[in-house]
């Protein structure tokens, strides 16, 4: 019998998410943020209650969504640049309270590589690398990794995404029309939304549990070639890179993780 899963944030990717692991035959359910989505979502067959996350409490009925559910795909980000003073770990911790009261047993922390500092020698990042962001979301983020893997009452899998892609939101649209674009020479580090997708379900058909893993599409490309590349496919202009200050990034080993899944990369950013 196939647990029942539970998805926090039906939005650019947990929706495509909730379609895909329904048609593999588990039984799901998803949480948005408003009474307006969910009417849209319900129409559309979705199973789908509301649930916001906010540092005083959760508004909805999130109790819904977790019963009867094993396991919890959380996929809420920080979400700072709408809002710089929210207070992320303080919304989690709320989060947490609930999930601990629940049937679930398995939480996937959809995560990100930005908890990882870009340095100038573009450090090479392994699932083994010890988190050491120092900026406001960073910070957030690894506290919040950090709470729900010493969290004893469920078992918690984290799995950092590096920028997200697809063919209708592509982050070439933006840097094309900036003045200047910072790091030119970085390493570019992006990852499609079908093989985020397929990640995920991998990790639930194989149970694995209680691990790290980063993903990342291989590529040895520098931002600078990556974009210029992209933008005369798309017929955009070219980004204006700042070549004077000298780049910082790094370099996610998404292979460590394809190797350990046994999941191949499906999509070229």
């Amino acid at each position: 019998m196939t647990p029942q899963i539970a998805i926090m944030g039906l939005g650019w990717l947990g929706l495509p998410l909730y379609t895909k692991l329904s048609s593999l035959g588990y039984v799901c359910v998803g949480s948005t943020t408003s009474e307006e989505k969910k009417e849209f979502l319900q129409k559309e067959g979705v199973k789908a209650v509301v649930a916001k996350f906010e540092e005083g409490g959760v508004v909805g009925n999130i109790q819904s969504c977790l019963k009867g559910s094993k396991i919890l795909i959380l996929n809420t980000p920080p979400g700072l640049r709408k809002d710089p003073k929210s207070n992320y770990v303080a919304k989690i911790e709320k989060v947490i309270n609930y999930i601990e009261k629940s049937d679930i047993e398995k939480v996937l922390y959809i995560s990100s590589t930005s908890v990882f500092e870009d340095k100038e020698d573009f450090p090479e990042i392994s699932n083994k690398t010890i988190p050491n962001a120092t900026s406001k979301a960073g910070l957030q983020i690894r506290e919040v990794e950090r709470l729900l893997l010493n969290n004893t009452n469920f078992k918690t899998t984290i799995l950092r995404f590096s920028g997200l892609v697809d063919n209708d939101r592509h982050p070439a649209n933006m840097m094309s029309k900036r003045l200047k674009v910072g790091n030119p020479m970085a390493p570019v580090n992006l990852i499609h939304r079908k093989d985020c997708i397929g990640i995920i379900s991998t990790i639930i058909k194989q149970s694995f549990w209680g691990d790290i893993f980063n993903a990342s599409y291989p590529s040895n490309l520098t931002k600078k070639e990556y974009y210029d590349g992209v933008c005369t496919n798309l017929g955009l202009l070219k980004p204006n890179f700042d070549k004077f200050i000298k780049s910082k990034g790094k370099l996610i080993d998404g292979l460590e993780t394809s190797k350990t899944l046994n999941y191949t990369y499906k999509y070229v950013v």
